[in-house]
């Protein structure tokens, strides 16, 4: 579905759909489908939904198809169930500090940026940008400040060009395209470097991007698959340029953030549920050997909302918004 038709959809939602007074009750029953995931149940149906909220099972149905195109929802399909999506974690990280899993992830970007003096971060992608949900940093670390909930464009990140080159092509094609149309500049600086992102993230497992956010920052980024929210999440660090250049960036950090990320992908794997769940049971984490010609991805099965299934590793995700 085009913009142009998904909008005239949404507008007829509304339309249909809007009662008395200022509230447009499309907006009010959308915020009901995302309560219903509050607890400990984190997967629920359209059936289960439309139990728990008293509405239609075919207004729910409407309803999780927008909230999944938007990010809001992820769909799972061995489940046939949808779960809270990416962009709905990314706008309430203030709210969700201190839970055990992200503790842990905390104390594995630390251990790195012990080591190297710059800012190590966990993040989401979020339309066209990606959201800190985690972040560590080195005591003499110079030159980024970035803390969790910041946004970071992917245009200008080693995170956001490890991101899209992650992306199976049409996805990653397709994400640059819309991004064309509404950021044009950050379109530009993404098209010319996807196809070399892409063959180095292939050969080696990780993506290094130089002086793009400022000539005086590089940094490293490694994506890795998250099968809670069936999308790439990635791990990345800035360096001040005049201390990392690019070669030294490849010989002396990339090697240690494809380890962080095999740490991560670890966490992720055997965390039981949502990542940011506190009945995570802590578990010895030894870093496993990792291909570094193959981008590290955790989870059994992408399956696309269609239908379609596939075997591991999955390469055709969805974007941060919910496009295919």
């Amino acid at each position: 579905m085009g913009r142009r038709s998904e909008r005239l959809s949404r507008q007829g939602m509304l339309a249909s759909e809007t009662g008395d007074g200022d509230v447009i009750q499309v907006v009010s029953r959308a915020f009901d489908v995302l309560r219903c995931f509050e607890g400990h149940e984190a997967r629920l149906g359209n059936l289960e939904i439309s139990n728990r909220c008293g509405l239609p099972r075919s207004t729910v149905s409407r309803l999780t198809h927008t909230l999944t195109r938007m990010g809001q929802l992820v769909y799972l399909p061995r489940d046939q169930k949808y779960r809270i999506g990416p962009s709905a974690v990314a706008m309430s990280t203030t709210m969700m500090k201190g839970l055990q899993l992200r503790n842990l992830i905390r104390l594995r970007l630390q251990d790195v940026a012990d080591q190297l003096p710059g800012t190590v971060g966990f993040v989401i992608p979020d339309r066209f940008h990606l959201v800190y949900l985690e972040f560590a940093r080195a005591a003499n670390a110079l030159g980024l400040h970035e803390a969790t909930g910041s946004r970071i464009s992917m245009a200008t990140t080693a995170a956001g060009h490890a991101y899209t080159a992650a992306l199976d092509p049409a996805v990653g094609d397709a994400l640059i395209a819309e991004m064309e149309g509404e950021l044009p500049d950050s379109a530009k600086m993404l098209t010319p470097r996807i196809e070399a992102n892409r063959r180095h993230l292939q050969e080696h497992g990780y993506v290094v991007a130089c002086g793009l956010w400022s000539p005086h920052i590089n940094g490293v980024a490694v994506p890795l698959w998250s099968p809670q929210y069936q999308t790439y999440v990635v791990t990345t660090i800035g360096l001040l340029s005049a201390m990392y250049d690019e070669a030294r960036l490849h010989r002396e950090v990339a090697p240690q953030m494809v380890e962080l990320a095999a740490a991560l992908g670890s966490l992720l794997e055997g965390a039981d549920g949502d990542i940011f769940s506190n009945r995570i049971e802590r578990k010895s984490l030894p870093v496993t050997a990792h291909n570094n010609n193959k981008i590290i991805k955790t989870g059994a099965v992408n399956e696309l909302e269609a239908g379609t299934r596939r075997p591991r590793p999955p390469r055709s995700v969805r974007a941060g918004d919910g496009r295919r």
